[in-house]
């Protein structure tokens, strides 16, 4: 499916309308460049799950926690480049835990479960506009 968003707040209703779709332990793998709106898409998300505390990019934490409907678990693996590096994030143990949502996935690609939740962030064509591509989960 491919959605179109011209602002940072259209981009959290895709969010909110991934959610509404979920059922509690999916792995989201978010593809995209610097400014591309994951965190913004991830805001959306647990909005429409109830979380009320603040969502920030975990940049420098790795992961972030929100509790809401279901628990969402907010990594950032821009800066892991290994196997070890992964492990040290404790990835595998949020598995079937919560809502998994996936900043810089290209950089796990290969850890990532069958079953994930793939989209694909990009430019469209004004420094605005984003085109969603999402394989894996069927939303209205």
């Amino acid at each position: 499916m491919k959605l179109i968003s011209d602002s940072a707040a259209e981009t959290e209703q895709i969010g909110k309308r991934v959610a509404r779709a979920l059922k509690g332990t999916e792995v989201i793998a978010l593809f995209g460049g610097l400014g591309m709106g994951k965190t913004a898409f991830t805001r959306g998300l647990a909005a429409e799950l109830g979380v009320t505390d603040g969502v920030q990019s975990p940049t420098f934490a790795l992961v972030n926690t929100y509790n809401g409907r279901f628990t969402v678990y907010h990594f950032d693996m821009y800066r892991v480049t290994t196997w070890e590096d992964l492990y040290s994030t404790g990835f595998f143990d949020y598995l079937d835990t919560g809502i998994l949502v996936i900043e810089w996935s290209e950089n796990i690609e290969g850890a990532l479960p069958e079953d994930h939740i793939s989209i694909t962030i990009s430019k469209g064509e004004h420094d605005n506009q984003r085109i969603f591509e999402i394989e894996g989960l069927d939303i209205q």
